[in-house]
């Protein structure tokens, strides 16, 4: 029988990010953004359920097995912490396996992630967004964002996560986690409480839906520093899409409470990186008067990347002005560079009129 723990070491070994297994394949592994069939056999329906039981004890698989669909943690001694979703596909079990690095290791340089992460981090109130598709990097950069708070200052960090993926240890600050249905029924009941557990930063893993938005953004407005997530790929989307979770009647008033509350939105996309591994192209939005202005007027929203673009003193940068520095910098080929790009013919003349190609 194969084993799941072998198969978490090879990944390890590997230096894979993710491990997918079904029945009938082999089991397959991302190493550096790219899919990659393991030359063992193909598993067996057998194969694949024996390793779910593994992972699950009878209660949690009982309720995978009724609602066809569950996330959560797990961690193998001496290897490391894993998010797991389990799923049914032509009606048997399948399995994708994420790696998750220990949250001491996680520092803002090391990722190659721009300073204005940390400047972000040291806010002591306000909200701050992290986004991109999946597999981007969000719960990365949001672990490195509380890394960096709780080796710089003493408060009390509340985290609320569906599953907890990255665990911390206390170093200056104190640090509570709370995972979905173990520790807390749900995302909503836990931000109806969470005020009052005296927290100085409040990390919601995933801003979902209107109530949770709501809270967040309430929660920052009486003076927490609040760090969240959005499937969203930039800073325009961004906005947009948070006015969007409320009823016509209420967008004006959200858009006065972002532009008070908000602090900055980091989106980001992963690339290939030359000689091996990837890196962080980033765009990152640093709430000024100007963009204020742009979250306020509707008609003007969209005039938030010529802010971004024209913002370098404050730590903002455009996608394409981290590619650029990227591809200067030999981190990145030119192909991946163009195949990132918005525009990729804008891009290449900018390049070109830089004298970089």
């Amino acid at each position: 029988m194969v084993e799941i723990a072998k198969l978490l070491k090879i990944m390890d070994e590997k230096n894979a990010s993710d491990l997918h297994l079904k029945a009938g394949s082999p089991p397959c592994f991302r190493v550096h953004g790219s899919l990659i069939l393991d030359s063992s056999p193909s598993l067996s329906a057998s194969d694949v359920e024996k390793m779910a039981k593994t992972l699950l004890n009878e209660e949690k698989f009982s309720k995978f097995r009724k609602a066809k669909e569950f996330d959560f943690a797990y961690s193998l001694s001496g290897i490391g912490r894993f998010r797991v979703n389990m799923s049914f596909q032509k009606g048997l079990i399948a399995m994708a396996i994420r790696r998750v690095v220990a949250g001491e290791y996680l520092d803002v340089e090391k990722l190659g992630l721009p300073p204005v992460i940390k400047k972000l981090a040291d806010e002591p109130r306000g909200l701050v967004l992290v986004t991109g598709t999946a597999g981007s990097g969000k719960t990365t950069t949001l672990a490195a964002m509380i890394n960096h708070i709780n080796k710089a200052k003493r408060a009390h960090i509340v985290t609320i996560e569906d599953p907890i993926e990255v665990l911390h240890k206390d170093n200056l600050s104190f640090i509570t986690q709370r995972e979905i249905e173990i520790d807390t029924e749900s995302y909503q009941e836990a931000l109806k409480r969470v005020v009052r557990q005296d927290p100085d930063v409040i990390l919601i893993g995933e801003m979902r839906d209107l109530e949770t938005v709501r809270a967040a953004v309430s929660a920052a407005e009486i003076g927490h520093l609040v760090l969240s997530t959005l499937h969203t790929i930039d800073a325009t989307e961004t906005i947009n899409r948070i006015i969007d979770f409320f009823p016509p009647y209420q967008q004006k008033q959200i858009r006065a409470m972002l532009a008070a509350t908000l602090k900055g939105i980091v989106s980001l996309r992963l690339l290939p990186k030359v000689g091996g591994g990837r890196v962080p192209a980033v765009e990152a939005m640093v709430t000024t008067s100007t963009t204020k202005e742009y979250i306020l007027n509707e008609a003007e929203t969209s005039k938030i990347k010529e802010a971004i673009a024209d913002g370098d003193y404050y730590g903002m940068m455009t996608f394409e002005q981290s590619l650029e520095k990227l591809y200067q910098e030999g981190k990145i080929s030119l192909e991946d560079a163009l195949n990132t790009a918005a525009n990729p013919h804008d891009f290449k003349l900018m390049l070109r009129q830089k004298g970089l190609v």
